[in-house]
């Protein structure tokens, strides 16, 4: 079982820089049986707009992106919050995707002013379009009290339970759906 762990940030200077790998430790200190845990970070993949004609690099990019998320078996989206809604570069490489994601899970982990619920709520949205089961726990992160200055992530200790839920929940119904796949 191979769980992507989707850092939807490509901001520069990026608190989901820190977040995303603090997730990826914490999947894979708990030693899950058969589950391989990989970070995927969106900065790595140069897509363009949807709709406008790629360059060559920029086709080979899709192409990439798409071969990679196809390749795992459940997700991990970590989201940034702005202006209530998921960033713009997120739901562009979203919308690239449709059979790659189809018959998969999807868990949120996000953070912002408000813990980044909004996001969470827009990606379960288009999450659903896209044929996936978003599972119901999920880890916000907030601006206020889990990062010093708001750019330093120093998550309270209080976030692991719904960790581990939301973990286990994306396990589960990814091994699920593995089956009608």
């Amino acid at each position: 079982m191979k769980i992507g762990i989707i850092l939807g940030s490509i901001r520069e200077g990026r608190n989901g820089e820190a977040v995303a790998k603090w997730m990826l430790d914490f999947a894979t200190s708990r030693k899950d049986e058969n589950v391989e845990y990989e970070l995927v970070d969106l900065m790595d993949y140069d897509l363009p707009f949807l709709g406008k004609t790629p360059t060559e690099d920029q086709a080979k990019a899709i192409g990439a992106w798409s071969e990679k998320i196809a390749s795992f078996d459940g997700y991990v989206i970590v989201t940034p919050e702005y202006n209530r809604v998921l960033p713009g570069a997120l739901k562009n490489a979203l919308d690239f995707l449709k059979p790659e994601l189809t018959n998969k899970a999807v868990g949120y982990v996000a953070y912002g002013g408000l813990g980044g619920l909004s996001s969470i709520q827009s990606l379960r949205l288009i999450n659903a379009e896209q044929g996936m089961a978003s599972v119901q726990t999920m880890v916000t992160f907030s601006l206020m009290t889990d990062f010093e200055n708001m750019s330093i992530f120093t998550p309270n200790d209080y976030h692991a339970g719904n960790a581990n839920g939301m973990l286990d929940q994306v396990i589960t119904w990814s091994k699920a759906l593995k089956t009608i796949r």
